[in-house]
């Protein structure tokens, strides 16, 4: 009876356990509005922070997220400083020979931003002409690929479209949701800028990558993505940032 009643106790243990948690370390080069950005109070906000912390409910686990510049994000996810990267990273197949990734979260396209004077419309038509993007970016080896462009790097997004405001380049290439609230969102930019062309570059998705190997993370992340995607949640956070 004494060795039931401690069986008993045992299980009753086991079961007051909480489930197994984890914090996972996401890095995040918080310059991309609306996805990543931050805010007065230097807090990271946008649609991505906002994934990141439905997706870690979902997936039972605790995450921090670490404001790491673009340039330097991938290095550090190698060299183990975090634990993954959520910061509007487009799946590639060269990206994939160095990370893992997961399911993908978000559809993105290219745009071509520029002032509205000008009537090109595609990036060929904008040939003789310097386009700028953030360096490492999609958006930036789209500009690369075509001949007759002068591709300017930038660090930061920002700093492109502030020289495109400017007039010291003539457009600027970056993901469509970013392109959108600079040139329409943004009231002195709205002004003067526009969107001219959403391009064609190929089934282009967000996913978050892990380092490479790595199955726990991975397995984690993508729980949580499920949940927010059954859930609706992915489309509710797109309402609040994108507003559709």
């Amino acid at each position: 009876m004494v060795r039931k009643i401690a069986l008993l106790l045992g299980a009753a243990m086991l079961l007051a356990v909480p489930a197994f948690s984890k914090t996972i370390v996401i890095a995040t080069d918080a310059t991309w509005p609306p996805m990543e950005f931050v805010d007065a109070n230097k807090e990271i906000i946008g649609f991505d922070a906002d994934y990141v912390k439905a997706m870690a409910k979902e997936g039972g686990f605790e995450v921090e997220m670490k404001n790491v510049a673009w340039d330097g994000i991938f290095a550090g996810l190698a060299a183990g400083k975090y634990d993954a990267v959520c910061s509007s990273v487009t799946i590639t197949d060269e990206r994939k020979n160095g990370m893992d990734f997961s399911a993908p979260y978000f559809k993105v396209r290219q745009a071509l931003v520029v002032a509205k004077t000008e009537n090109a419309k595609t990036l060929e038509e904008m040939k003789g002409k310097t386009l700028g993007g953030q360096i490492g970016t999609t958006g930036y080896f789209a500009i690369k690929k075509v001949d007759g462009l002068t591709p300017k790097s930038y660090d930061e997004i920002g700093l492109a479209m502030e020289d495109l405001f400017n007039g010291r380049i003539d457009g600027v290439v970056c993901d469509d949701p970013v392109a959108a609230q600079y040139a329409l969102q943004k009231a002195e930019y709205a002004a003067k800028l526009k969107i001219a062309a959403v391009l064609e570059t190929g089934d282009e998705n967000y996913g978050i990558a892990v380092q490479k190997g790595n199955a726990e993370v991975l397995g984690l992340i993508n729980k949580g993505i499920e949940g927010v995607q059954k859930k609706g949640i992915d489309k509710e956070l797109r309402k609040k940032w994108m507003g559709q």
